[in-house]
């Protein structure tokens, strides 16, 4: 398998050979890896384009590498002694400058097999993947603590696909981004999808293969029906409070099992659980988390189908959705923290990001008229003064001051400027 995996050491054109794991089109990531002699670890669900953004970044640097796919039994076998590996890579790759683990967390001890490689300090630079955060956080974060450089690369964000060509015709560029946010919402942005000619039929296959495979051989999930049940009905409720009991009895399992299900779909970057922000100046709900999909096409696959945006009754959840998967991509998981807020009078704002002391909170608007603002908007400014409010909605850009907070309505393609700005 080796071998076969690495068509340079038989001699293979390190070029030909490196392009077979290339698509024929590359998207530039916003994400860009830097190697040194840490471990550059590339996390984020299935076919999200890790791979891709390793075999990119070695090859715009000519960097030989060895490929080793985690997933491969044998390859398992022969990862168990650090330095016998490294004894043995030299003698069969002398001259790879990398080493290239494919779905790390397959290994049984992964973080300290990589902290002993690191550890050893061979000079070759160190790649890795991994799809499970679940399996990543227990083998990998305690052994590579200052060993390692995290990244989470997650489906294609929309600045990364924004349309190109517009010129300065705002018209034009206008329509081009409304495209992309129609396109996006019912489909998502998962890289096989965008490029896919037949979309619906790619996302069918990436939740049967990928996700319910997952659910059945790599977590040993027995009732794979209930598992399903489970995902359809967070689909159906995508942006509402989490109900455990609820999905319980319709699923016909236990409180404990939909908790842990849901655990497995966080830890496989399928969906996220909100928690509310609370910060004291109302009376909040202050435990129960909310449900989101990271991506809108595997959400309109398990449930709401692929009808176009404008004809949907679902159209407002979806936009919602698609604004928290743009947060989860433009946020620092470390240095950010996304909230929902919600008081126990009704009053509710969708997302209240916080960085560096700095508060920012987002209303999503299917329809909202220029100018105004609702009563949960002025609540919580008036409780939380935050930075900046944004109304995204359809209605050309318009800002306003509210107290000491910067009010603007902006269209979802202006978000990741707001963003930038506020992140800054």
């Amino acid at each position: 398998m080796l071998l076969a995996d690495n068509g340079w050491l038989r001699g293979q054109d390190p070029g030909q050979w490196r392009g077979r794991f290339l698509p024929p089109s590359y998207v530039p990531r916003r994400t860009r890896l830097e190697p040194d002699q840490r471990v550059v670890l590339v996390v984020g669900p299935r076919q999200s384009g890790k791979s891709t953004l390793i075999w990119r970044t070695l090859a715009d640097r000519s960097i030989p590498a060895l490929y080793l796919n985690c997933e491969e039994p044998s390859i398992r076998d022969w990862l168990r002694s650090p330095a016998g590996f490294l004894s043995e890579v030299e003698a069969l790759a002398s001259s790879a400058r990398a080493l290239f683990f494919e779905e790390i967390q397959r290994l049984p001890d992964a973080g300290l097999f990589l902290k002993g490689v690191v550890d050893r300090r061979s000079g070759l630079f160190l790649f890795a993947t991994g799809s499970s955060s679940f399996d990543l956080e227990a083998r990998v974060r305690e052994s590579l603590a200052g060993r390692a450089r995290r990244h989470l690369l997650l489906p294609f964000s929309l600045e990364e696909l924004a349309p190109s060509g517009c010129g300065d015709n705002p018209l034009v560029r206008e329509q081009g981004w409304g495209d992309l946010v129609r396109r996006s919402a019912i489909h998502g942005s998962y890289p096989g999808v965008v490029t896919a000619v037949d979309p619906d039929r790619e996302l069918a296959s990436l939740v049967e293969s990928l996700i319910l495979r997952d659910a059945s051989d790599r977590f040993k999930i027995r009732n794979v029906g209930a598992f399903r049940k489970l995902m359809q009905l967070m689909a159906s409720q995508v942006g509402n409070l989490v109900n455990n009991s609820e999905w319980a009895s319709l699923c016909s399992v236990s409180n404990d099992t939909v908790a842990d299900y849901a655990q497995i779909l966080e830890d496989s970057h399928v969906i996220r659980l909100l928690r509310p922000y609370v910060g004291g100046k109302r009376a909040e709900l202050t435990s129960a988390p909310k449900v989101y999909f990271v991506d809108n096409g595997i959400r309109n696959q398990l449930f709401g189908g692929f009808a176009p945006l404008e004809t949907r009754p679902d159209r407002g959840p979806l936009l919602e959705n698609l604004v928290f998967s743009e947060l989860l991509k433009r946020m620092d998981p470390i240095l950010d923290s996304l909230r929902y807020w919600r008081s126990k009078a009704g009053a509710e704002v969708d997302f209240v990001l916080d960085h560096r002391g700095s508060t920012a909170a987002i209303e999503v608007k299917a329809s909202a008229r220029r100018g105004t603002l609702s009563r949960s908007a002025r609540s919580f400014i008036e409780a939380y003064e935050p930075s900046v409010f944004l109304v995204v909605c359809s209605d050309p850009e318009e800002q306003v001051l509210v107290g000491r907070s910067r009010v603007r309505h902006v269209p979802i393609g202006g978000l990741t400027a707001e963003l930038d700005s506020f992140l800054l």
